[in-house]
């Protein structure tokens, strides 16, 4: 097994689910573990899972080649599987990924052509942000912030928040908006710094509606 998360109690049993239904396949809905957004349809036997959950990249069962396809063997836009889980009539998959590169064989970043969530455009800031860990400080803000002392970083949160407590008061929707923006970027340059994901506030947001 590898380190990824396969299913909240563990990796999935294919004895439990319902292959037949399909010939001996299931369904997969992939989707981006960080952004939420729907990246493609895939189709799994029960070698593909097995392949999968052990390999941590996603397998499928390519009908049109007849044969496993790992996403990504020949152009090395890996899917790195997150977790898998199924619904409630155990015949069909959502695999959660973190996609190495575009999706689609196109080159966008997902088979389907939609406009993206709130949720995504904050993922895809988080991933933004996460990538410029070793980027040059002199050419990158978000590198120098990353590099430099975490106080500054700190600060930079604390000042945002007055900004944005003084638009809401005494500005226009379009300049709280911005300094919203703001906000939420410093906000995700301290969760790096600490190794936090916005996956982690989220999972105490959840666990605060209950």
């Amino acid at each position: 097994m590898t380190d990824a998360e396969t299913s909240p109690q563990g990796p999935l049993d294919p004895t439990t689910l319902d292959f037949a239904k399909m010939d001996g396949l299931l369904p997969c809905i992939v989707q981006d573990a960080d952004t939420a957004q729907v990246l493609m349809l895939g189709y799994m036997n029960e070698e593909a899972l097995e392949r999968t959950q052990e390999r941590g990249l996603v397998t499928f069962y390519s009908r049109s080649k007849g044969r496993l396809w790992t996403k990504g063997e020949s152009s090395g836009h890996t899917l790195q599987l997150v977790r898998l889980s199924t619904d409630c009539d155990s015949d069909a998959l959502l695999v959660l990924t973190r996609p190495q590169g575009p999706t689609c064989h196109t080159g966008a970043v997902s088979c389907f052509s939609v406009q993206p969530p709130a949720l995504e455009m904050l993922g895809r800031l988080e991933r933004t942000v996460q990538g410029r860990r070793d980027a040059d400080p002199q050419a990158s803000y978000t590198a120098r912030l990353l590099q430099g002392e975490p106080r500054r970083a700190a600060q930079k949160v604390g000042e945002e928040g007055v900004e944005v407590a003084l638009a809401a008061l005494a500005q226009s929707d379009e300049e709280l908006a911005g300094e919203a923006a703001d906000l939420l970027y410093h906000l995700l340059v301290v969760l790096a710094l600490r190794g936090l994901r916005l996956a982690d506030v989220l999972a105490v947001l959840h666990g605060r509606s209950h």
